[in-house]
């Protein structure tokens, strides 16, 4: 167990692929930065790769007040093993008080692995992060600044806080998109910190031959408009009502897992707990009942219109709009007027 240090840094992994920083880390030290600001600490970004310090003003210039620097050729390529060791080598020589990762695949395999070799706690998938106060029932003592580490539990019914105040760093892994993306700041400057690596090839277990990413068929986390249908449209057939509003719109086709799970649409439009994480300025939801698993997915749109034949959908407690009828109906007569509007028709491929 690693020493408890009340001043420690706020980390963030820096996940990078051939170079490039993904935008996980990106929106990770935005939260990252509001939570050193209230501990009045400084926050860093932990960086692993082979020739990566090119990255390092990025990580500054998005609110990283320090970038701790690991380069060796053993870590171009992550590796759970070289990427663990490293890790756990710098948190014992630097004691940050919290560690925060994204809960992408890198990240639920490197986060607890970290968290079991230094024997730390670790709370997966989380949705929100705040600092607060605790007082344990037991002890009556009174920890203060503590994270508060919050993510849907039980099949997403019920929203938990996680505590963790005997056993640091505090270590959470973080939704993809649930955190705003901050503003690049130009002017910002920060410290680089280059650490020394010693890797053999013993901690090179695995070999990579050859890398193959199958890319996704549309990008949610990027789009404006979003058209989402649910299991409520009844049909693979059906569904093409999404698609045809999609495209007179010019918006990205998204759905529920239940409709994913019956087939309707590719996987890569899942949005949801279980899917990708949006925040779009409009998002329409079609045939969509609003279970809080989904809702956890698309509640930050900045405008939300569903449709949906009964009045108390779940949805509708969280939309803007509520259009209350048949979808067979409604969406012909949205598509009618949108077109008598004169909008562009634009053209989405279908899956």
């Amino acid at each position: 167990m690693i020493e408890v240090n009340k001043n420690g840094e706020v980390w963030v992994f820096a996940q990078q692929h051939n170079g490039r920083i993904d935008d996980t880390p990106i929106e990770l030290l935005s939260k990252g930065r509001q939570l050193a600001d209230t501990l009045n600490v400084k926050l860093s970004a932990v960086l692993l790769g082979d020739n990566v310090k090119q990255n390092f003003q990025t990580l500054v210039q998005y609110g990283a007040d320090k970038v701790y620097v690991a380069e060796h050729p053993f870590l171009e390529h992550y590796q759970t093993n070289s990427y663990a060791r490293v890790i756990c080598g710098l948190i014992e020589k630097h004691k940050p008080q919290i560690v925060l990762y994204g809960a992408t695949a890198t990240g639920r395999d490197l986060a607890p692995r970290i968290a079991s070799a230094i024997k730390a706690g670790l709370t997966a998938d989380c949705t929100d992060l705040q600092i607060g106060d605790h007082a344990p029932l037991k002890s009556g003592q009174v920890y203060e600044n503590l994270l508060f580490q919050i993510r849907p539990a039980f099949g997403g019914n019920i929203i938990a806080t996680i505590i963790n105040y005997d056993r640091w760093p505090q270590m959470a892994t973080v939704r993809e998109g649930v955190m705003v993306r901050p503003e690049a700041d130009l002017s910002r400057e920060g410290e680089m910190v280059e650490e020394k690596v010693h890797l053999s090839k013993e901690d090179m277990p695995l070999e990579i031959l050859e890398e193959h990413k199958r890319p996704k068929k549309v990008n949610l986390k990027a789009a404006r408009i979003i058209v989402a249908g649910g299991a409520g449209l009844g049909s693979k057939e059906n569904f093409r009502l999404i698609w045809d509003l999609a495209n007179c719109l010019g918006a990205a086709p998204a759905a529920t897992r239940a409709a994913v799970d019956l087939g309707f649409i590719d996987s890569d439009h899942q949005v949801g707990q279980t899917g990708t994480t949006v925040r779009p300025s409009l998002y329409i939801a079609i045939g969509i009942s609003g279970a809080i698993q989904h809702q956890a997915g698309m509640h930050q749109s900045q405008k939300i219109v569903a449709v949906n034949n009964d009045p108390a959908a779940p949805i509708f407690q969280v939309a803007h709009y509520r259009i209350i009828g048949d979808l067979n109906e409604v969406v012909p007569t949205m598509l009618k007027a949108i077109k008598e509007k004169g909008l562009k028709e634009s053209t989405v491929v279908r899956s």
